[in-house]
């Protein structure tokens, strides 16, 4: 099987880890992986500041694929995410002039007035190329394996769909869900025998409170569909047993 792509994400903005703007960006940019078949392997979140910026995406550009940055190319001085990322791969930042070109025209057709805040927009690294953003015209910019995008969720989507037809694409990872009436300690020595087993299955148990009480989703996840039917069928057993046992009230 061919390497699979893999990624992380980086989260941009004081406002995100004060707890003022709830994140909505990881998760959207997880789905969207997930079906193109690239897996997301880790995410951190940083503040505005750029030394911390630089140091994480040096460390993640060299171990993943791909890195998607959110947040902090905006009209305001905390906007320092271009900046970072020039210091980032040792280039100066200027205005790009296809950025500008792009915002002085949406400036114009919404009679809006081009001032030097504006144009902050326009700024991008020394070899960058533009990401299209259908919602809100002010680009983002992919830097080698990273891209950088707006934190506005509606405009991150948009980039998302921007850049997707330029990034390579895996296997897509197929998942099944097992819901138990009982809780992870009930099943827990079966799921690791069952995965013991399978190397390339993906076993978890994720517990919650149902109507009737603690119930767990025993979720299985593999890119070989032989290997997924058969962990399935195990899994559907164990659970199945407790049931008969008396240990769990019955499972979908």
């Amino acid at each position: 099987m061919a390497a699979v792509p893999t990624a992380a994400v980086l989260l941009i903005g004081d406002e995100v880890l004060s707890g003022r703007t709830k994140d909505k960006n990881l998760g959207f940019i997880a789905d969207y992986l997930t079906l193109l078949g690239i897996d997301l392997r880790e995410a951190r979140c940083v503040a505005d500041v750029e030394d911390d910026i630089v140091a994480a995406v040096n460390a993640l550009r060299t171990r993943f694929t791909y890195v998607f940055t959110t947040g902090g190319i905006g009209p305001t001085h905390d906007d320092i995410t271009a900046d970072a990322i020039g210091k980032a791969f040792g280039v100066p930042v200027s205005h790009d002039p296809r950025a500008v070109e792009i915002l002085m025209a949406f400036f114009k057709e919404i009679g809006r007035e081009p001032n030097e805040a504006r144009l902050r927009m326009a700024r991008v690294p020394q070899g960058a190329t533009l990401i299209e953003n259908a919602v809100s015209k002010a680009p983002g910019f992919r830097m080698g394996n990273v891209f950088v995008m707006a934190g506005v969720p509606k405009v991150m989507n948009a980039m998302m769909d921007a850049i997707a037809p330029s990034l390579e694409r895996g296997i897509p990872m197929q998942s099944r869900t097992v819901t138990l009436q009982g809780g992870e300690g009930d099943i827990a020595a079966p799921l690791g025998e069952i995965q013991s087993r399978y190397a390339d299955v993906f076993i978890g148990s994720y517990p919650f409170e149902g109507p009737s009480g603690f119930a767990t989703n025993l979720v299985v996840r593999s890119r070989n569909l032989a290997a997924l039917d058969q962990a399935e069928a195990e899994v559907k057993a164990a659970a199945a047993s407790l049931t008969q046992e008396g240990k769990a009230r019955g499972w979908n």
